[in-house]
């Protein structure tokens, strides 16, 4: 499979930073963009400055905001807009979308009502089967890869030979993506880090630190790897770029929009107040908390730290008091 022209529908920041990414490999690359001053901006100016502020986007990165012009004879097309609104989004774009173009993922997330990953969205939507799609997961700050700092991404699909062409077309000499058949546990990292990252944001908003950060990092990683194995999935993902890299990147950075939201509750806003100070954006792990939570209810799977965070963001919950509630959970072996 040889992808050269590739479609990047979203201009949010990871969708521009991705289109980069691809452009430095050689691809020529066309983002769509909703709104066509912005649009217009990466088209002539090379640049994303609401999202990207002082990255030079490459000469062979248009964009436009005819979603018909910018999937016309796309042999890759990339899906880099929310988790929550990716089926209202692709309803759209079905009769656009080439016949034979790899569909391929960049959302991170549970799917509210209906509880499938992104990439079952996608195949219910797109009409696609699902061993079709490649969703690409990983620590993948936007703004980082976007500086080009040395990155890695993995690229999951049930059809290796998908995720090697998409490998072949997105790897550049400060992008390094693997691949993976295990879709099913990369998505489930992928969606979990970001409630897991709101929960270290809380814990440093309150004025934690790395003891604390560490717990909840790996006691995250336990309770996302029970959930991924009980769908399926292969334990060893959790251990890599997909699991542990995800997290530790999302858990960590300030450029993490889970871990800014996080603190911002941790220091006593309001999910409100945040969003407001966010810019009216909420974080994907608050919607996601909700989902995951029932996902996992729905399989008797138990993830105290999300089932925390859901009570903080949807039940008025004391961040503190949650806190020492998980604390004066009964004792149990480690890996129980």
């Amino acid at each position: 499979m040889d992808v050269q022209r590739i479609t990047v529908l979203g201009a949010g920041s990871w969708g521009t930073a991705f289109a980069k990414v691809l452009a430095d490999a050689g691809r020529d690359v066309t983002v769509w963009a909703r709104r066509a001053e912005v649009a217009g901006e990466i088209r002539d100016g090379h640049s994303n400055s609401g999202y990207l502020p002082g990255v030079t986007l490459p000469e062979n990165l248009s964009a436009t905001a005819d979603a018909a012009e910018a999937l016309s004879g796309a042999h890759a097309v990339v899906l880099a807009v929310p988790s929550q609104s990716l089926r209202a989004n692709l309803s759209g774009w079905r009769a656009l979308l080439p016949e034979d173009a790899i569909l391929v993922s960049l959302a991170k997330g549970v799917e509210l009502g209906t509880l499938k990953r992104m990439s079952e969205v996608v195949s219910e939507v797109g009409g696609r089967p699902q061993e079709e799609i490649v969703v690409v997961s990983g620590p993948n700050l936007a703004r980082e890869i976007a500086a080009e700092q040395p990155a890695a991404a993995v690229l999951a699909c049930a059809d290796h030979e998908r995720a090697v062409a998409v490998q072949r077309a997105s790897s550049n000499p400060y992008f390094r993506p693997y691949t993976n058949t295990d879709v099913v546990g990369c998505e489930l990292g992928g969606a979990c880090k970001n409630v897991i990252a709101l929960s270290c944001g809380m814990a440093a908003g309150m004025g934690y630190g790395a003891n604390t950060m560490a717990t909840l990092i790996t006691r995250g990683l336990a309770e996302m790897a029970r959930l991924g194995v009980k769908l399926g999935a292969d334990p060893l993902t959790f251990a890599g770029l997909a699991g542990v890299g995800d997290l530790v990147a999302t858990c960590s950075s300030p450029l993490s929009r889970n871990r800014t939201f996080g603190e911002r509750l941790g220091r006593g806003e309001t999910v409100a107040e945040a969003q407001r100070a966010a810019g009216g954006q909420v974080a994907e792990g608050v919607m996601s908390c909700t989902s995951i939570r029932a996902l996992a209810q729905s399989h008797g799977v138990d993830m105290p730290l999300t089932d925390a965070m859901h009570r903080v963001c949807h039940e008025g919950g004391d961040p503190r008091r949650i806190g020492a509630e998980l604390l004066g959970r009964q004792q149990k072996h480690e890996w129980s």
